[in-house]
């Protein structure tokens, strides 16, 4: 009788751990599967109750909410009617995704793709009017990196009397 109240508390025990490993298992699995979605997908509109894109200090370069500045290795000026300069991004963003959200985004913000290449290291370079805009994504020690740099035009009245002189 008592080896059998033992077999029943074993059983007993074992069940109970069974259900709650499965419970964690399961819990931990659906977290992990929310996360995976939020931080590879930031589309504008398309994501139901995520968080959406942002124009940081470029009005007109929407960037994924995910991607976050390093201000250490930003440099930012503004004038009145400019902003140029550098941010440098880092998030957990994969980076074909990353790709076809700058490509699509800039396209929307009237940023014409002017050239690309894609290797370790993927530079799009884009034109807008008397600007230009470059943008340098990489992918490193489980995080993608991007730099988005801007810069003005100049005109050729302005390289004869400039510093390039």
């Amino acid at each position: 009788m008592m080896t059998k109240m033992r077999q029943s508390r074993t059983m007993w025990g074992c069940m109970i751990s069974i259900m709650a490993l499965f419970l964690l298992i399961t819990g931990c699995f659906n977290q992990k599967l929310k996360e995976g979605v939020a931080s590879g997908s930031a589309v504008p509109g398309k994501t139901k109750g995520g968080p959406s894109p942002v124009y940081y200090d470029f009005g007109d370069v929407l960037v994924p909410s995910e991607m976050k500045i390093n201000k250490k290795a930003s440099f930012v000026y503004k004038t009145p009617g400019f902003a140029g300069g550098v941010l440098s991004l880092k998030g957990r963003v994969e980076v074909n995704s990353l790709i076809n959200f700058f490509s699509r985004n800039m396209a929307n913000d009237n940023w014409k793709l002017i050239s690309s290449f894609k290797a370790p290291r993927t530079i799009m370079l884009f034109h807008k009017g008397n600007r230009w805009c470059v943008i340098s994504i990489s992918e490193k020690d489980f995080s993608t990196r991007a730099e988005v740099w801007v810069a003005p035009t100049i005109d050729e009245s302005e390289t004869n009397e400039g510093l390039l002189k």
